[in-house]
């Protein structure tokens, strides 16, 4: 998998060959606590960076997952639909969101790379 880049909502993207597969940070996971429900987007929809994208909650709350970049849905975690947990177990790995095609390849640049969250995430 490439790099990964994170935007400031704690989403992670890695992106290759023009699809990027989307997550939470593990700060989001445990900001979150326990997930016990995460609602996924359809395949062919289409998101706007920063608009939502998903739905994930956990006993603590209910949080959107926002669209780090613009593009189509084109695939979706269904394990997280029977095991929603694995996004605290494995929120970098198989605790993955959903693949977006992306629409505006050049979005990436407006990311952080991973010094750069942990940056940001220290400064919260």
């Amino acid at each position: 998998m490439s790099a990964l880049h994170f935007s400031r909502d704690h989403e992670w993207i890695a992106v290759e060959d023009g699809v990027g597969t989307v997550g939470i940070t593990d700060y989001a996971q445990e900001q979150l606590g326990d997930v016990v429900y995460v609602e996924l987007p359809e395949v062919g929809r289409r998101v706007e960076r920063g608009g939502e994208a998903a739905v994930v909650e956990s006993v603590k709350a209910a949080s959107e997952v926002y669209a780090p970049v613009s593009g189509e849905v084109v695939a979706v975690n269904e394990a997280l639909v029977k095991q929603p947990a694995l996004v605290n177990q494995s929120p970098l790995g198989e605790g993955w969101f959903m693949k977006l095609r992306l629409s505006r390849l050049a979005e990436i640049d407006d990311l952080m790379d991973a010094e750069g969250y942990a940056t940001h995430v220290a400064g919260l």
